[in-house]
């Protein structure tokens, strides 16, 4: 078939005829399919190719490859799952074939806030180009089945939990040239297990998660009197480090009752002494509110939905709190609201995502405020490598006193300058008074009582991109529609 030069496209075709053009990654021109070879040979491998590629009875000009025939034409991905399956997997993940199913053309800007097709952005006008649809990924799944049901035909078996464990089917390609590949040992993994004929090889027990001696429970009883009636309940217990997702129990309780809008502020006061297992205060909910004096593990204050925590080290305790650690790795991952103050350092990844939760800590490790959209962080002291990557929304303020925080700080999507409005100030100066009420720190006591000298050390971390957003609507920092201004 001829070209149309005709037309600008390089490629395009007689109205009728064209039912796709495919260009596989071995081809070096793309390849014209008619409607009966479409319908024949590829409507059932390329499932996704009637929608990405909108085929209509007109010419359609394609100027990108398709990039998913590589894997679904020699039948890989399905395979896969397969092999999965005779390993012993009973659980399987899709992400980036399922994200193509939904329209994603990988063009690998997500963290640039300007994907042309709709998925990783927060512009408007780009998630108006959006197409996916819930029936997309559900067909891709038909055929991952579809496919599946083949490979199990060809072995014997009529379920998949019948399937799981049957390593016997898999064999290891001996004729293997690659330097690296020829001298991996697969015997171990490819070795059944000794078992039975009438023992399972897939699971048939539910897993005993322990609920019921969560300590969540005791907390649910003597907080009856602020779920039936919200009246204020303080309570004080001790804790250790054995007693993970300390609050999350409560705050479903809160949820089911009171929906999003949960209690009034500190309405359930909880005090624990000891220390916290991982997930302290996750998807904590509004109206309660947690007082550890110890320290926690990772995860402390995940979720983060509009509930309040401050922790401490115990009063008797000796060491300076600002030169330790305090709670673990990725405190407020993907926390959307509430207060959080920390007297001591954090580790890494503190406040990676957080979307809405404002938070006063004495230090964090590498990449803190990763990937953070919304809400302000307050460090009042070093911080590690890599702050601000992928920070797209809300502020920091860091308190410089060496003045090494740039060489520390992430520049590709901030800013950093000096705190010049007043109101933000008065903002900032609140924040660290309150700091110091939940959690007598010195540091805060210090910075509180030097106010004049301190409040010109701080260096205010900016996303380049929400600061055009505050210019455009004429917000300042210290609003309120300015912290939900952020992209």
């Amino acid at each position: 078939m001829a070209r149309d030069r005709s037309k600008t496209s390089q490629w395009a075709c007689p109205v009728g005829t064209v039912k796709a053009l495919i260009q596989e990654p071995s081809e070096k021109t793309p390849r014209v399919l008619t409607r009966q070879e479409f319908e024949q040979h590829w409507s059932g491998r390329l499932l996704l190719c009637k929608r990405t590629f909108k085929i209509t009875d007109e010419a359609q000009p394609f100027g990108f490859r398709w990039f998913l025939p590589e894997i679904m034409r020699q039948g890989r991905y399905f395979r896969d799952v397969a092999i999965a399956a005779l390993l012993g997997a009973e659980e399987f993940g899709f992400a980036s074939a399922a994200l193509v199913a939904s329209g994603c053309i990988m063009m690998r800007v997500c963290h640039l806030n300007t994907c042309p097709v709709g998925i990783a952005t927060q512009d408007p006008v780009l998630r108006e180009k959006f197409e996916g649809k819930p029936e997309h990924v559900v067909n891709f799944m038909m055929f991952i089945a579809d496919e599946l049901r083949e490979y199990m035909a060809q072995l014997g078996f009529r379920t998949v939990a019948e399937m799981v464990g049957h390593v016997e089917c898999l064999d290891a390609n001996e004729a293997i040239a690659h330097w690296k590949a020829r001298n991996v040992d697969l015997s171990n993994i490819l070795r059944r297990p000794d078992a039975g004929p009438d023992e399972p090889l897939h699971c048939v027990e539910l897993q005993d998660h322990g609920l019921e001696r969560a300590l969540d429970n005791r907390i649910i009883e003597l907080a009856e009197d602020a779920l039936l009636n919200r009246k204020p309940v303080e309570i004080h217990l001790p804790i250790r480090n054995v007693n993970r997702t300390v609050g999350t129990m409560l705050s479903a309780e809160v949820s089911r009752r009171f929906a999003a809008e949960g209690l009034p502020p500190y309405t359930i006061q909880i005090h624990l002494t000891g220390s916290a297992g991982q997930s302290f205060g996750s998807w904590l909910a509004p109206g309660v509110a947690l007082y550890l004096e110890g320290d926690a593990n990772d995860y402390c204050g995940k979720g983060l939905s509009g509930g309040f925590m401050a922790v401490r080290p115990p009063r008797e305790a000796t060491f300076k709190a600002e030169e330790n650690i305090i709670i673990g790795n990725v405190a407020l991952y993907g926390a959307t609201g509430g207060e959080a103050f920390f007297r001591g350092v954090a580790g890494e990844r503190f406040a990676v995502r957080n979307s809405g939760a404002h938070a006063v800590v004495e230090g964090v490790g590498d990449h803190g405020c990763e990937y953070m959209t919304r809400g302000l962080v307050a460090v009042l002291g070093k911080t590690g490598r890599n702050f601000a990557a992928g920070m797209s929304g809300g502020v920091a303020y860091v308190f410089d006193e060496d003045g090494s925080f740039p060489s520390r700080c992430n520049p590709g999507m901030v800013e950093l300058g000096p705190i010049e409005n007043p109101d933000e100030l008065k903002q900032l100066h609140a924040l660290i008074v309150r700091h110091f009420q939940y959690t007598q720190s010195a540091v805060a006591r210090r910075i509180i009582d030097q106010w004049e000298t301190c409040a010109t050390k701080f260096v205010r971390v900016l996303p380049t991109e929400y600061r055009m957003v505050l210019e455009r609507q004429h917000l300042n920092m210290n609003s309120d529609l300015a912290r939900l201004a952020a992209v």
